[in-house]
């Protein structure tokens, strides 16, 4: 018999994932989002329930995926009826969220008889859609390989990186340094046009030089061109530097440079701006954009 799969958090990562699993031949059983047109829009589109509640998604799944936002959400959820009933189920949380958190998540898991695994993904909206994500694991080794068959779907590489809470630390870390980096570029970038440089040839020159980087291929024309649809907000860019913060201040670590462009996009965020793509920053640096002072 196929597994059931549920999914609660069906945004734009979650959907895609759905939708790529109902392709590769898994059952879908229920989607549930807090957003409950989200999860009635795509459970008609894949002919699968909308589920009213979290207790019905763990009812109907026999694997449950959670892409969720933030840590108050990944424990709202969890305490909210996901884990009820849930003996014998196996939960993979996707969500990019404290390392504690997945720690907390397995303990609970446990103690209802189940199992859980983080999965910290490192890519964007397409990788989901056409199965290529890189996926960071952790967890339990069982828990690892019983995922692997529906990971295997969703991720082009899958890494298992020790036990719960380490995926999550490396994830912070990414995050953090490609934050870093996308704040940089976007001050480059601002400076060039200042100084009246054709910011075109300026891309060029990065990309063959040390200041060549993934986020200049991803957002350095975005930046130009001021086209910032999104496929990692700015919100999301905050948060993530906030948790790699923390995790600094816990080792007694100064990180000044992440301190900074965690500050911008937070800057981006209380300008209104967070629902835009982490390209965005480039609108605090360039003049006469919206964020300059």
């Amino acid at each position: 018999m196929k597994q059931k799969i549920g999914c609660v958090g069906v945004g734009r990562m979650g959907a895609n994932m759905v939708r790529r699993l109902a392709e590769t031949g898994f059952k879908i059983s229920a989607v549930y989002d807090a957003r409950k047109s989200l999860a009635e829009a795509l459970a008609k589109e894949i002919e699968c329930e909308a589920a009213a509640d979290l207790a019905t998604i763990t009812a109907k799944s026999d694997v449950i995926l959670t892409v969720v936002s933030d840590d108050q959400a990944m424990r709202q959820i969890y305490r909210g009826g996901l884990l009820s009933g849930a003996r014998g189920r196996l939960f993979i949380n996707f969500a990019t969220v404290s390392p504690g958190i997945h720690v907390w998540v397995e303990t609970q898991a446990g103690r209802a008889g189940a199992r859980s695994l983080e999965a910290c993904m490192a890519s964007s909206i397409p990788q989901a859609r056409q199965g290529r994500l890189y996926l960071m694991c952790a967890g339990r080794k069982e828990a690892f390989e019983e995922a692997r068959p529906i990971l295997e779907k969703l991720g082009s590489e899958i890494l298992h990186m020790g036990p719960a809470g380490k995926a999550a630390q490396v994830k912070a870390l990414v995050n953090m340094v490609m934050n870093a980096n996308t704040a940089a570029l976007a001050e480059g970038l601002g400076l060039g046009q200042a100084l009246g440089l054709d910011l075109t040839m300026l891309r060029e020159v990065f990309a063959r030089t040390g200041a060549r980087s993934g986020v200049l291929e991803t957002d350095g024309e975005d930046m130009q061109l001021r086209q910032h649809e999104c496929f990692f907000s700015a919100d999301h860019a905050a948060k993530d530097s906030g948790i790699a913060l923390k995790l600094a201040r816990s080792e007694g670590l100064k990180l000044p440079v992440a301190a900074a462009a965690g500050r911008q996009f937070a800057r981006l965020a209380a300008l209104g701006l967070g629902a835009l793509d982490k390209s965005a920053v480039a609108e605090l640096t360039f003049k006469d954009r919206h964020g300059l002072d």
